[in-house]
């Protein structure tokens, strides 16, 4: 695959990550189930039990397996045709993940901070 193949695919598989990622670790409709997985995370006995659960309420962790899910779908490989490129892979998506995830978070602060400077202001021309 020509690198700059490898650079677009590189480029949609992160977003794919991070979107996984971010979905079921931040947003609303799967808050239960990671209430649940972080009560579960601090009350388990077992170190792995506890382990096993947090991986549901961190992005940054939940995006590596949801990067080893993609590279067994897509059998993506990073630089190189054998092994080493699904290692490269491996590492280089939830990387490109995590950078968009941060991107989307800070985007989401400064429209929530935007919407609350404009009641306030709403509220003083009232």
């Amino acid at each position: 695959m020509q690198i700059s193949t490898q650079i677009f695919w590189l480029v949609i598989l992160s977003m794919i990550v991070a979107s996984i990622a971010w979905t079921v670790t931040q947003e609303e409709i799967f808050r239960e189930i990671r209430e649940k997985c972080e009560e579960r995370s601090q009350n388990c006995g077992s170190l792995l039990q506890r382990k096993f659960f947090y991986v549901f309420t961190c992005e940054y962790c939940f995006s590596h397996w949801v990067t080893i899910l993609i590279l067994i779908l897509t059998g993506f490989q990073l630089l190189l045709d054998d092994w080493r490129g699904y290692v490269l892979a491996f590492f280089a998506l939830p990387w490109l993940a995590n950078q968009w995830m941060s991107l989307y978070r800070r985007l989401r602060v400064g429209i929530k901070h935007e919407n609350v400077k404009a009641k306030v202001v709403e509220g003083q021309l009232e």
